[in-house]
């Protein structure tokens, strides 16, 4: 029997070489939002431009991503996840190669924002591999994916520290774009495009008015702290996102084929994920913003470690580090305890690395634990969120589905930026001019990270709790068949007949969900048998036709988790055109 389904295709035969070489483009992707980071405090001379003008050549980036991530999604669902991957980290070496090659502060601006398209990429690597690999080599594979990204940021400090700090720093963006066309050319060579297609078109109205409310939402939460969070701008454009929001959400939901699913999205199990995840979002970039200032600030102060910019680069690599080889530990706790018991250990740790940095600040080799420690309870959390996202929506909305997760936690990191900036120039100290943060503010960022890991927590427990108990994942090609052969009992089976009773081969079945889309689909064996797993439990209808014969359709209802629905279906003897 020939069975597709879009809640789980069969799995594909990519090589061994796939899953780095995806995870090698997120880290390519991640690279650009850290790739700055050594020489901010220098922007502004470089470009010639005030400080406040300089902020736009980060602040786009982030915008961009935070724009291009659900689009992307969404379009690699329609129209192939590879083909998108590829595209977007074509343009982002477009964008890199245009900010190589000039200091004028809007062409700058512009390459940067190019740049940011390429934060799809997360989503479209974890769609690829949930529609190629075997459920065995799942787990780890989509915990490197989702880790790339804090990987990529990470590993990226030091280099471009060591970059920026011997050659001109333009230098950094040729490297960038180095990197991309590499991660293409294996992506071209390795990675085979996925056959799972969504149904509809593209909604067009949908990006235009997520892109407008992101927009407005980003703008001032990014740029609050330079123009005021009082101020008019900042309140204006907070108002006018709420406004164009609710009109995008009220359009969405009267669309036959929206961008965003967004009855989808306000499930229990997909919405605490992503609440959670914008918490793991704020976490993860303190660190990265307090760390390498401590490190930098000179002995005088009293409190500042007196490093160099590479070795204070060095100080945070192990963040990435960490987070990348907690991928194969995750695959075995989430197998043995499911993901979110493996979500809820992950933000543990992060508390207890912000807890414990709280007084390990006075050397460097002290802030190295406390990125190991925050490595490795980021890493658990970052490679639960996708298995969560894809256990809870059907393969044919992966790419959406994790392209809004990876665009959660872009809203966390980019509160987390304001936040935190806001906190540690408030109390700052003035020294000839100059704002030099203090031990006071690092401190009260630690806290803030803190009680953001506790509202995570909250959400975390509050995640329902997985249909069946949690089990070992395969660890053979034997135990994977079992697998895949219990996994196809949780739906409708049955036989295509024809009105004489006899078995009707090479019938494609049809499952369609209550909206009236495509939920999965089959070929009946040479004895009639069809096999079609249901995503979610509810009313459906199953649908049938085969050549030389009229088609026919039944509606029934299946519980989600129990077992399979035995259905039969006879197909009207009068000859018809398949």
């Amino acid at each position: 029997m020939t069975l597709t389904s879009t809640d789980r295709p069969a799995p594909r035969e990519g090589g061994a070489a796939v899953v780095p070489v995806l995870a090698f483009a997120g880290i390519v992707v991640a690279v650009m939002q850290t790739l700055l980071v050594p020489v901010i405090k220098d922007l502004p001379q470089l470009l010639g431009t005030s400080p406040s003008n300089a902020t736009w050549v980060l602040t786009s980036t982030l915008l961009s991503g935070a724009v291009a991530t659900p689009i992307m999604g969404r379009l690699g669902d329609l129209y192939g996840k590879r083909r998108m991957l590829i595209l977007s980290l074509a343009v982002m070496v477009a964008g890199a190669l245009v900010s190589a090659v000039t200091s004028n502060l809007l062409l700058m601006i512009g390459g940067r924002t190019l740049q940011g398209f390429a934060m799809g990429a997360i989503p479209l690597g974890i769609g690829l591999m949930r529609d190629m690999l075997p459920r065995e080599k799942l787990g780890s594979a989509m915990a490197l994916m989702s880790s790339s990204i804090g990987v990529g940021g990470g590993l990226a400090l030091p280099a471009a520290a060591l970059v920026a700090q011997h050659t001109d720093w333009h230098a950094l963006f040729y490297g960038a774009a180095g990197l991309g066309l590499l991660s293409i050319v294996l992506t071209l060579l390795v990675v085979p495009e996925s056959p799972m297609r969504a149904g509809g078109s593209f909604d067009l109205p949908g990006a235009l008015g997520l892109s407008a409310g992101l927009v407005l939402l980003l703008l001032p939460i990014t740029k609050g702290s330079d123009w005021g969070w009082s101020s008019g701008t900042t309140l204006g454009l907070f108002a006018a996102a709420v406004v164009v929001l609710l009109g995008w959400g009220v359009v969405e939901l009267r669309t036959k084929a929206p961008l965003v699913d967004l009855r989808t999205t306000a499930r229990r199990e997909v919405l605490l994920t992503n609440l959670a995840s914008i918490m793991v979002g704020v976490s993860f970039y303190v660190v990265s913003l307090v760390l390498p200032q401590l490190l930098q600030l000179p002995t005088a102060t009293g409190y500042g470690l007196g490093q160099s910019m590479v070795v204070a680069g060095l100080c945070v690599a192990p963040l990435g580090l960490t987070m990348m080889f907690t991928a194969p530990v995750y695959a075995r706790l989430s197998a043995k305890y499911g993901p979110k018991a493996t979500l809820i250990i992950g933000l543990l740790v992060i508390a207890v690395g912000y807890g414990g940095g709280l007084g390990l600040m006075d050397a460097a080799w002290q802030t190295v634990i406390t990125s190991v420690v925050l490595g490795a309870g980021i890493g658990l959390a970052y490679s639960s969120l996708p298995a969560l996202i894809v256990g809870a929506v059907p393969a044919s909305e992966t790419g959406a589905a994790n392209g809004l997760n990876t665009l959660m936690r872009s809203i966390g990191t980019s509160v987390s930026s304001a936040v935190i900036g806001m906190v540690l120039a408030n109390t700052a100290d003035h020294v000839g001019g100059v704002a030099v943060p203090t031990m006071h503010g690092f401190r009260v960022s630690f806290l803030i990270a803190t009680a953001a890991v506790a509202v995570g927590l909250l959400m975390a427990l509050f995640l329902p709790k997985p249909d069946r108990a949690p089990r070992l994942r395969a660890s053979s090609e034997e135990e994977a068949g079992l697998e895949r052969a219990e996994e196809v009992l949780r739906g409708f089976r049955g036989r295509v007949l024809d009105a004489g009773g006899t078995p009707v081969a090479r019938a494609k079945v049809t499952l369609i969900d209550r909206r009236g889309r495509r939920a999965g689909s089959a070929v009946s064996d040479e004895e009639g048998r069809y096999v079609l797993t249901v995503p979610s439990g509810g009313p459906y209808v199953v649908a049938a036709k085969a050549s030389g014969h009229g088609p026919r359709a039944a509606s029934a209802t299946h519980a989600g988790h129990e077992g399979a629905v035995e259905l039969d279906l006879s197909l009207p003897g009068e000859a018809v055109r398949a």
